[in-house]
This record gives structure tokens, C-alpha cells and sequence, in this order.
């Protein structure tokens, strides 16, 4: 069997957690906790994209942290690719209301990219500096770690005005409002989007511990695992 067809399940997995998030990700979650209105915080495809760290983490505990990183070069290439032509073609299809501009489609597809490549091969170098001790720490530091440092340059590169030099702003996410829409403390609406974000990343990554053991499990360490 060749290397590759060995790899083509994780290529294969993380091209579908990427495809399926960019396009989750136009769709706010509908519903109520108290009075916090989920759609002001979070979109469906908050739920899905955490799964790529877990893809990252399998990839990297069955070949080692070299195949995770091509695993992870081949998101980045996905997760760019959809940020430009995913809502474009929603928005023809009727399945979104809001056209969004070629120069704030680069500047998502700019924050997409940065963040997906640089929190994901964090989260390799962590987990292979933690692989050889309890079988759940590597995954859930790398993937802890990972998800802090994916939000904050997502959220920072897409949304802040510190950025502006990257494209043009988007008007409403710069808007103050409550934090969290519950708190009285106001913060830019994208401030409240990137703490609902990161609280869905953190309770996934507890999650997919589950999957990770049932899998890894029947895996032995890579005989090297250079960085």
C-alpha cells in the first residue's frame, strides 16, 4: 500500500470537517439559554470545526507529527478555497441572505487560512512533545492550546479594526453591545462571537477524547517521532 493510501483517511476526514464547518458556519444556531440568544453567539459551524484538532491528533499518534503536518497543510489549502467560494455560492443558491465583498471575502479567507495553519501545527508540536506520557494529555493540551490560539487569530484577523490594513471591516461586528448579549459590560459584537466560539471549541475537545481513545487505542506509538 502506498503512503499516500494509507493517509487518503485523514486527508479525506479533514477536507470533510473543513468543507462541512465553512459551510455550517453561515448558519447561526437558533435557540435561547436564559437570555442569551444563541444566534448572536454562535453558528452550527462552531460544532464541527473542533474536530479537525482531533483529526490532526490521530494523524499525528498513528504516523507521527511529518504525515500530520501534510494532514494539516491539506486543511489549510481547503479551509482557504472554501472561505472565498462557500458563501458566493450559498448566497446564489437562496441559502443566505447577506452577499458578502470580494475584498471581505479575502480578508476571512486570509483570518481562515492564518488561523487553521498556525493553531493547527501548534497543536503537533505540543501533542509531540506530550506523547509519551498519559494517553490523554497530549490530545487535550494540543487541542486546548490549539483552539485559544485559533480563535484569537481568527477572530483578530477577520473582525478587529486592527486589521483593517488586511480588507475592509465589517461594520456590525465592530458595533458595541453587551458581552455574551447577557452581561453588562459592552464589548464589539465580535469579542462576544469569539468567547462563544472558543467556549464550543473547549467542551468539543473534552468530547472527542472519546473518539480519540476508541481509535488511538488499537494504534502503537510511532517507532520516531521527530519534530
Amino acid at each position: 500500500m502506498s503512503s499516500f493510501s494509507r493517509y487518503l483517511p485523514f486527508v479525506a476526514a479533514m477536507a470533510l470537517v473543513v468543507v462541512a464547518s465553512n459551510i455550517l458556519v453561515q448558519f447561526p444556531m437558533q435557540g435561547n439559554i436564559g437570555g442569551l440568544s444563541l444566534a448572536d453567539v454562535l453558528t452550527w459551524g462552531a460544532f464541527i470545526y473542533p474536530f479537525s484538532f482531533l483529526v490532526t491528533d490521530l494523524a499525528n499518534r498513528r504516523y507521527g507529527p511529518a504525515v500530520a503536518r501534510r494532514i494539516v497543510f491539506v486543511g489549510f489549502m481547503t479551509a482557504v478555497v472554501c472561505s472565498i467560494l462557500v458563501p458566493p455560492f450559498l448566497f446564489r443558491h437562496g441559502l443566505i441572505e447577506f452577499e458578502t465583498s470580494a475584498d471581505r471575502l479575502v480578508r476571512i479567507a486570509a483570518a481562515s487560512g492564518a488561523a487553521f495553519l498556525s493553531a493547527q501545527l501548534l497543536d503537533v508540536t505540543v501533542f509531540n512533545r506530550l506523547r509519551r506520557q498519559s494517553w490523554w494529555r497530549a490530545p487535550i493540551v494540543g487541542t486546548l492550546v490549539g483552539s485559544v490560539f485559533d480563535t484569537l487569530v481568527f477572530f483578530g484577523v477577520a473582525f478587529s479594526a486592527a486589521f483593517a490594513f488586511v480588507g475592509p471591516s465589517d461594520g456590525f461586528a465592530l458595533e458595541s453591545a453587551p458581552l455574551m448579549g447577557v452581561f453588562h459590560v459592552d464589548a464589539m459584537r465580535w469579542v462576544s462571537w469569539a468567547l462563544g466560539d472558543l467556549s464550543v471549541k473547549l467542551i468539543i475537545a473534552v468530547v472527542a477524547l472519546i473518539p480519540y481513545r476508541l481509535l488511538a487505542a488499537r494504534w502503537s506509538q510511532p517507532a520516531a517521532a521527530a519534530a
